[in-house]
């Protein structure tokens, strides 16, 4: 019988912990949904698949391990923020600033990337699988350092 209940406990636990990780990232991901804005916000391996981030201000906001899948972050300025490990799959990624952002191991399998700021970015492991790059310093080899900045 104890076996049975210490089982059980150990089989709910981290669902307990996970909800609660959860909790926290709620209030500023219904702030980001509501209003288009959250700097500073942690983001951290939310959900936005699909989500529509057009002009989003996430500016320094932690969305590490954030699922952003099939997203739209059109106009988004996402300046220091930190996208390290995201999965941005077939992400519309368009006059997007990511200057100063932290895209180690992003996922940017088929997503169309055009005109965007990547200055001074990290960019480690990228997975540009069938990827759609233009007119923004993204390529074989990481960060580039001859990567313009916007004016």
């Amino acid at each position: 019988m104890k076996i049975k209940l210490l089982a059980a406990i150990a089989l709910v636990t981290p669902l307990f912990i996970i909800g609660s990780v959860k909790a926290e990232n709620n209030q500023d991901l219904q702030k980001l949904l509501s209003t288009g804005e959250c700097t500073q916000c942690n983001l951290s391996g939310v959900n936005l698949s699909g989500a529509h981030l057009i002009g989003a201000d996430l500016r320094g906001a932690n969305l590490q391990g954030a699922n952003l899948t099939n997203a739209n972050l059109e106009g988004a300025d996402l300046t220091d923020a930190n996208l390290a490990g995201a999965n941005l799959t077939s992400a519309y990624v368009t006059n997007v600033n990511l200057k100063k952002a932290n895209l180690n191991g992003v996922n940017f399998t088929r997503a169309t990337i055009h005109d965007s700021n990547v200055y001074k970015a990290s960019m480690d492991d990228l997975n540009l699988t069938e990827a759609g790059i233009f007119n923004t310093g993204i390529g074989i080899g990481g960060e580039d350092g001859e990567i313009p900045d916007w004016d």
